[in-house]
């Protein structure tokens, strides 16, 4: 979705703002630690990714809330490449971004909800709020690690709306068990696949009868637009492809944890037209998909920098 409350459309401001500016002008210097010089994250597999979602909630948590120059030292890479439209490359360009939004917002809140971790790749999903009391704002953000360090991000932001047309909210977990930790690591493969599978037949393809094979009864949404269920999820989607026949969905990555799944993707709804960015996380229970949660923005016309959102 488009940046549209007034939070969303001060932090649009602030980016421009930031990529108009010497970053090196306001932004007070702060040398790297000692210890980040040639950081690597710990051997094993386990200790790797939870070393890279740990850095990763800890740059998001000292940009936002923190106004933390020093994290970005020690966590980001210089040459760190950016997919969101108004932020330009470089790490500088974040340092200036946690400098100006503690100035401006100092009591926002990065609330992160769940986090998942794959490869050299991390996805976190939060609730984004930049002024106490708003609803804020739905956010994936993507990392790709490179020696320890976050060398590249994509993002996909959409508003909280004010009503939702399933009555659940868009990041609590409904089906049991009622946590945010993605289950046991011997899940991921085959989880990683089903919802490939299912993802492709249903989204790409746009074969509905992949709910009834993919899908559990208990099928519980978070995406405010569409009712709860699997006859929810059966009627939003088929007057979505009966209203976009040239619906052309490119999926770009998928990032697995035991009994989470995010898929990337970019939609496009007509031929030629810029499309949107969607993330969709899926919950696999028992080789069903029981629970989706999802952000979905509009790839906008110009952007800070060359990179595409994908």
């Amino acid at each position: 979705m488009t940046p549209t409350t007034p939070a969303r459309r001060a932090l649009v401001a602030i980016l421009a703002a930031v990529a108009l500016t010497s970053t090196v002008a306001v932004v007070p210097a702060v040398a790297a630690p000692a210890a980040a010089v040639g950081e690597r994250a710990p051997y094993g597999d386990a200790a790797r990714l939870g070393y890279q979602k740990s850095v990763a909630v800890r740059v998001l948590k000292g940009v936002f809330e923190d106004g933390d120059t020093a994290v970005v030292d020690r966590y980001v890479r210089q040459d760190y490449i950016q997919h969101n439209p108004l932020a330009a490359d470089g790490a500088e360009t974040l340092k200036g971004l946690a400098f100006v939004v503690h100035q401006q917002f100092p009591e926002a809140a990065y609330d992160v909800k769940r986090v998942v971790s794959q490869g050299d790749l991390v996805l976190v999903h939060s609730n984004v709020v930049l002024t106490p009391g708003s609803r804020g704002s739905a956010v994936f953000d993507i990392f790709r690690f490179q020696g320890g360090r976050i060398a590249e991000h994509w993002d996909v932001a959409q508003d909280v709306p004010a009503s939702s047309a399933n009555g659940n909210d868009m990041f609590s977990t409904v089906s049991r068990p009622r946590t945010g930790e993605p289950g046991p690591a011997w899940l991921t493969s085959s989880n990683e696949k089903l919802v490939t599978r299912a993802f492709d037949r249903l989204m790409v393809r746009k074969d509905l009868s992949a709910i009834d094979e993919y899908w559990g009864p208990e099928y519980h949404q978070h995406n405010p637009d569409v009712p709860d269920g699997v006859e929810g999820v059966k009627a939003g989607l088929g007057g979505y492809f009966q209203q976009f026949p040239a619906l052309a969905v490119s999926r770009k990555r998928v990032i697995a944890e035991g009994d989470l799944v995010a898929v990337h993707s970019h939609y496009g709804n007509a031929p030629g037209a810029r499309g949107q960015a969607v993330l969709d996380l899926f919950r696999v229970r028992n080789g069903k998909i029981v629970e989706h949660w999802d952000a979905i923005q509009d790839v906008p016309e110009t952007s800070a920098n060359d990179n595409t959102m994908f």
